[in-house]
């Protein structure tokens, strides 16, 4: 009884060994296939992308961006240092050009200029009574001048016939020598047909007072700010009561009614960029593309960023409110060359300084060839020799190959 016991026992244990061991088997069978699954075997001849290369017409694309600018934006300062009696606009306000945007203090000029123009009137006077003192004593000389004359004459002949004495005719001459000396030197103040010289003191000295006056107004009227656009104010900074200093901003004044966009392009790009040329150009803050026409392209390179500047004018058809200083981007292709073959950068590289290709073969073999290159631009290289229209290039993997190399093809590069 005991033996049958411990034969069940043991035929038990035997179970139970056998069962873990079929458990590790399976799961060791499982896990094995799906290491294979998650692992598939890797190509054994390298893999590599392609394209076909067929005679096209060959573009360069060249890549705008700038940002929005107005056709007019000033930037308004006071000429003078003074106190702020009167501020007309606020933030925001639509002006017309001359609108009256800020008044400064100008009571001591308004009493300057009443001063100044009391003080013309008064030279103004003196030079009238001048040129009437002249015209007088002129006509006084003159008047003298011929009574002497007529007289010393008749003397002449009283003396020729013996009725007067030398010595009374003597004192006729010398008489009609001294009228007649007053009478040149009152001419010949006013040669020439002018005034007498010292009625022209006097007008100039009236004239140049005249002329302070002229200034003070002048200076009254530069205390008055106006917008020199029609346009919006887009910055303020003035209050009535406050002093602000001659040269410092105060107003901003912008006339967002035509928009433009304004890009930097190296010499390369622009040097073929002509006015005229029509160009999409997106605004990514409004999530629209606007019709764009170039109207500007720099003569000379900016020497500091050494980059030319390229203007846009937008057209903005539909109205929308484009503010300035919005990024702005855009693509122009330029035609370099038409029915040519020309491969992707990638396709190209370079032995020993000579630039070469692989072309893929019908086998799926590859062969290296040298190539001449023409144009380039950011894309593409043109194949002048070395290659034919509808051959096939390998565009990767290149360090991976050599003439006759078997290769996996990806799909090709469209």
């Amino acid at each position: 009884m005991n033996t049958i016991h411990k034969m069940k026992r043991s035929s038990k244990w035997k179970l139970i060994i056998f069962g873990v061991i079929s458990f590790v088997v399976a799961l060791f069978l499982y896990v094995n296939n799906s290491s294979v699954k998650k692992n598939p075997m890797r190509h054994s001849n390298p893999l590599v992308q392609t394209q076909t290369i067929t005679r096209q017409d060959m573009f360069r694309h060249i890549n705008l961006s700038g940002q929005t600018v107005a056709e007019n934006a000033v930037t308004l300062a006071p000429k003078y240092t003074g106190r702020v009696s009167e501020v007309r606009v606020r933030l925001g306000d639509t002006v017309k050009k001359g609108d009256v945007l800020l008044v400064q203090d100008t009571g001591d000029l308004d009493i300057s200029i009443r001063e100044t123009t009391a003080s013309a009137e008064g030279a103004k006077a003196d030079e009238l009574v001048a040129d009437a003192t002249y015209e007088a004593n002129y006509y006084r000389t003159k008047s003298d001048y011929e009574l002497e004359k007529d007289q010393y004459e008749r003397n002449e002949y009283l003396f020729s016939i013996g009725a007067i004495s030398q010595n009374t005719l003597d004192i006729a001459k010398q008489e009609y020598l001294a009228s007649k000396a007053a009478f040149e030197i009152m001419e010949n103040q006013a040669k020439d047909g002018e005034d007498a010289a010292s009625v022209l003191s006097k007008r100039y000295a009236a004239e140049k007072i005249r002329h302070n006056v002229d200034a003070l107004k002048k200076q009254r009227d530069d205390l008055i700010l106006r917008s020199p656009i029609d346009g919006m104010v887009s910055y303020r900074k003035a209050e009535v009561g406050e002093i602000i200093t001659g040269g410092s901003k105060v107003f901003s004044i912008v006339d967002g009614r035509k928009i433009y966009v304004d890009c930097t392009l190296s010499e390369t790009d622009a040097a073929i960029l002509n006015t005229g040329e029509t160009v999409p150009i997106t605004i990514d803050a409004l999530g629209k593309t606007y019709s764009a026409t170039i109207i500007y392209v720099s003569p000379a390179m900016d020497e500091t960023a050494k980059t030319y500047t390229v203007r846009l004018s937008l057209n903005n058809e539909t109205g929308d409110d484009i503010k300035t200083g919005l990024f702005a981007r855009g693509q122009i292709e330029i035609l370099q060359r038409e029915n040519t073959l020309f491969a992707p950068k990638e396709a190209v590289f370079y032995k020993n300084g000579k630039p070469s290709i692989f072309v893929l073969k019908e086998d799926n073999t590859v062969e290296e060839r040298d190539v001449t290159i023409g144009l380039l631009n950011d894309r593409e290289e043109e194949i002048l020799s070395g290659l034919e229209d509808g051959e096939t290039v390998v565009l990767n993997n290149q360090d991976k190959l050599t003439t006759g190399t078997k290769v996996d093809v990806r799909e090709e590069n469209k």
